[in-house]
């Protein structure tokens, strides 16, 4: 993406996410925020029930690492002006603000295209930018969650009422995958034929792209699945299910297709014997004698701890993962090995802030970047890129309408 120049008027991590992903790329985004406030995000101070550092913010640090920001005010004509002279010179507008936003400070497409008919304009939403509900708002907790029914899934129905989404910004991070995806297509399109497009990806659509297999299910019979309870299971399969350590943690196998891994699976489960045994000796035995299976492979793993099992299964040649935190990722060998971990210069000047690359991997090297900008970081620096002189940018810090 060098060379590409992304124009971000977004906020959240929906969105502003599809930008961290192009500059992951080499694209240079230019974040614009209010030249006071700066990104309404900068100002949370919670995150799932936890306390944040503003000097230190996850919120902030995921989805603008590797940008440039740039204050501007664009509910004034100056700062319109100013918005429109760094369009010109890009290839990309990106934002999440609502149609009533976008026509009340004149950033809407027609604005945009105006200064500039090149220009890919992508927009991010809840619900999408057709329809009854185009103009109405929404999060990942509302859009990604819960009306998709994503949540729904997720909550066993023995509970009896509705698990809250326990990882913010979870769609929001899914959805800006998908934006930056159609916005290399959109570039891709442009370079071929010269038709610059306009693109939509929304929170809604999101999520059922992400629960697709089951929601075209759910369309051509009527049914849905929804998790299950821990300790019990719908599989006939029991290489596929959740089983308790001696010590609490939790395996899981996921031996999809039992063929040719039975005789391997009972032995590294401490169970050799029952590869002989003609009730689970081949598939079809086995899924008839399910229960009994869970049964006997729940005892053997329930004699051992998690740390042991974690070991000793590497070896199987069936699929298996040990049931993780978020913070156990952090020390998985696996992921550090791919490079999932990145460093970046700490706001604050303190130790190394730690951020997660994005999933696409470029000749196996890793990832390159830089800390997330103070709002306004780069006013001055790129408004005389793009050509407005150091009068010009006085004037208009005078008037408010840049920081």
């Amino acid at each position: 993406m060098e060379g590409v120049r992304v124009l971000e008027v977004a906020q959240f991590t929906f969105v502003p996410a599809a930008g961290a992903i192009l500059a992951d790329w080499g694209a240079d985004v230019i974040k614009v925020e209010h030249p006071v406030r700066g990104d309404t995000q900068r100002g949370f101070i919670n995150m799932g029930g936890f306390q944040l550092d503003p000097n230190r913010h996850p919120l902030i640090e995921h989805p603008n690492r590797g940008k440039r920001s740039v204050g501007i005010d664009v509910s004034t004509p100056g700062g319109q002006e100013v918005l429109y002279e760094i369009a010109k010179t890009a290839d990309v507008f990106l934002t999440n603000y609502m149609p009533a936003q976008r026509q009340k400070n004149k950033f809407d497409i027609e604005h945009i295209r105006a200064v500039n008919p090149n220009i890919i304009y992508a927009r991010g939403s809840a619900y999408g930018d057709k329809g009854a509900e185009r103009d109405t708002g929404g999060f990942d907790g509302t859009a990604f969650w819960t009306r998709s029914g994503v949540g729904h899934a997720l909550t066993p129905e023995e509970i009896g009422g509705a698990l809250p989404q326990g990882i913010p910004a979870f769609g929001d991070s899914i959805g800006g995958m998908n934006i930056a995806g159609g916005i290399s297509a959109a570039l891709f399109h442009r370079e071929r034929t010269g038709e610059a497009v306009e693109l939509d990806v929304s929170l809604l659509s999101t999520a059922w792209w992400a629960a697709g297999a089951s929601v075209t299910q759910g369309m051509e019979t009527g049914e849905t699945m929804r998790s299950l309870m821990p300790g019990t299971t719908a599989s006939v399969n029991p290489f596929m299910a959740n089983y308790l350590t001696s010590d609490g943690g939790t395996i899981n196998l996921c031996i999809v297709s039992p063929t040719g891994y039975i005789r391997d699976a009972f032995e590294h489960l401490g169970l050799p014997e029952l590869a002989d045994d003609p009730r689970f000796c081949d598939v079809m035995p086995l899924i008839q004698n399910a229960e009994a299976g869970v049964q006997l492979i729940a005892e053997a793993i329930a004699s051992k701890p998690f740390d042991y099992w974690r070991q000793h299964l590497k070896t199987m040649k069936g699929q298996w993962a040990p049931f993780q935190s978020l913070i156990d990722l952090a020390s998985d060998e696996q992921a550090i090995d791919n490079d999932m971990i990145v460093e970046v210069e700490a706001g604050d000047g303190g130790a190394p802030f730690k951020v997660v690359r994005g999933p696409v991997q470029f000749n196996h090297e890793p990832l390159e970047t830089t800390r997330a900008p103070q709002a306004s970081e780069h006013t001055e620096v790129v408004l005389m890129e793009v050509g407005l002189d150091w009068d010009r940018i006085e004037a208009l810090k005078d008037a408010g309408a840049i920081a």
